[in-house]
């Protein structure tokens, strides 16, 4: 009997997945909007609050521990002890890579589009 290596096995499932349709559907679905408004929406979520981390991270960290302590409900103490975690570490070299990634793919794939939208196809 031969042995199949799992190497094998994940390779031969990638490909099963990459053919089928509505994965890719799914995958045109999700790639950010070429508008002016896709490209804030990258840099809001992805880039600024990781800007934001690196230069005032400890500080916000700080504030939210001490308004963890002081207040009254459960879940505004649950709130400010993830935005204490958010911030804690300052930021994230990893989203900063992802929004510049993701900043690339739309810069890339927008004069492509609109080649396509003269071309009629």
């Amino acid at each position: 009997m031969k042995k199949v290596k799992m190497r094998d096995k994940i390779q031969e499932k990638a490909i099963k997945i990459s053919k089928n349709p509505i994965f890719r559907q799914t995958i045109k679905s999700i790639k950010p909007n070429r508008t002016i408004g896709g490209f804030l929406g990258i840099f809001l979520f992805f880039i600024l609050p990781e800007l934001i981390g690196f230069y005032r991270g400890k500080e916000i960290a700080s504030w939210a521990h001490n308004q963890t302590l002081e207040e009254p409900t459960q879940i505004g103490r649950t709130t400010y002890w993830l935005l204490e975690k958010f911030f804690e570490d300052g930021g994230s070299y990893l989203n900063i890579a992802i929004g510049l990634l993701l900043l690339y793919i739309a810069w890339i794939e927008w004069p492509k589009e609109e080649k396509d939208k003269i071309e009629g196809f």
